[in-house]
């Protein structure tokens, strides 16, 4: 089964759901806002995809952080904090893919490449 993680009103999360569903492929969708971030999961993602992609620095509550809770970003402790009590400044979304693989954001050409592994709606 291909996991979505998210919030369900970022139009990033919106066009990969989208995608999925026009391609006939059924997905679970984990919302950060009522369902919290998995934090069992956060180790994976910062190994996959490392700090700087994974903590959004461009999006409007990285803004909105004070300086110096941006600062204290030093290191994956310190990210996985922030990304618990912030769920939204994690970059959306984050696919979990039946083969075990991970994507972050959505691509159409990355999401045509790991659908090939994943099985199709009955």
């Amino acid at each position: 089964m291909i996991t979505v993680y998210g919030i369900p009103n970022c139009d990033t999360v919106k066009r990969a759901r989208a995608w999925l569903a026009e391609h006939g492929l059924e997905a679970a969708f984990h919302d950060f806002k009522k369902q919290d971030v998995p934090a069992e999961w956060l180790p994976a993602w910062l190994q996959a995809f490392g700090r700087d992609r994974l903590v959004n620095r461009a999006g409007n509550t990285w803004r909105k952080l004070d300086d110096a809770a941006k600062a204290a970003v030093v290191d994956d402790a310190s990210a996985i904090a922030l990304m618990m009590r912030e769920p939204s400044v994690i970059k959306r979304p984050v696919v979990h893919w039946p083969d075990g693989r991970w994507t972050l954001g959505f691509s159409a050409d990355e999401f045509e490449k790991s659908a090939l592994t994943a099985p199709k709606k009955s």
